[in-house]
């Protein structure tokens, strides 16, 4: 039994997946195979608490070689609310980027979240290349992680080390998304990707 049978979907979430389904059935006429790249949100969890310690000592220790020490927030209530604004923001970010490919631009991106495990979400509702969606996919994961950790190191900021570790993390599920992506090696000569209208991760159609 697969995620969307054991949860309750939102209203969103069952009207996108009635057009998918009808799109899924169109195509498999035209001769489409469908290939569903699922990530699941259970191991992408397991995998970002995994992935933090990688990343405090990448991040630390660019630190602590430019600085020489190491220095952490000490605006607990503070950095919460940062990284809070920041999760939203980073939902935006996919939002913004994948909009730029869409023929009807931000009017094919939707936001909501995913019950019961409370995990915010963004999808487009159109298809979009294999670039196209791993372009919107990792630009979260630059300009909220990455570019604050390079940025928190030479600057001397913890606020923006921690904050930057912590968003980095925030995309693991993002990540894993790549990998499937990446890791999927197709000769079709026709290539739909979609986001799966339920889940976190994409369907290819190809023939």
């Amino acid at each position: 039994m697969n995620e969307k049978d054991k949860r309750k979907l939102s209203e969103a979430e069952q009207r996108r997946l009635e057009k998918y389904e009808r799109l899924s059935e169109d195509l498999i006429r035209q001769g489409y195979t469908r290939t569903e790249l699922i990530v699941d949100i259970k191991k992408a969890n397991v995998f970002a608490i995994v992935l933090l310690i990688p990343l405090f000592i990448v991040g630390y220790g660019l630190y602590a070689l430019i600085n020489h020490s190491i220095a952490f927030p000490d605006n607990l209530l503070l950095t919460i609310i940062a990284i809070l604004v920041l999760v939203v923001v980073h939902e935006l970010i996919h939002g913004l980027c994948w909009s730029l490919f869409t023929p009807n631009h931000f009017k094919d991106i939707e936001f909501g979240i995913m019950m019961p495990m409370v995990t915010p979400y963004c999808t487009c509702l159109v298809p979009l290349s294999k670039g196209q969606h791993i372009f919107g996919t990792v630009m979260p994961l630059v300009i909220l992680g990455i570019i604050p950790m390079i940025a928190g190191a030479f600057l001397a900021s913890p606020y923006l080390m921690f904050i930057g570790i912590i968003m980095a993390d925030a995309a693991a599920g993002d990540i894993l998304i790549i990998f499937r992506l990446l890791g999927y090696k197709s000769k079709a000569r026709e290539i739909v990707y979609m986001d799966h209208p339920t889940e976190a991760g994409g369907v290819i159609f190809e023939k």
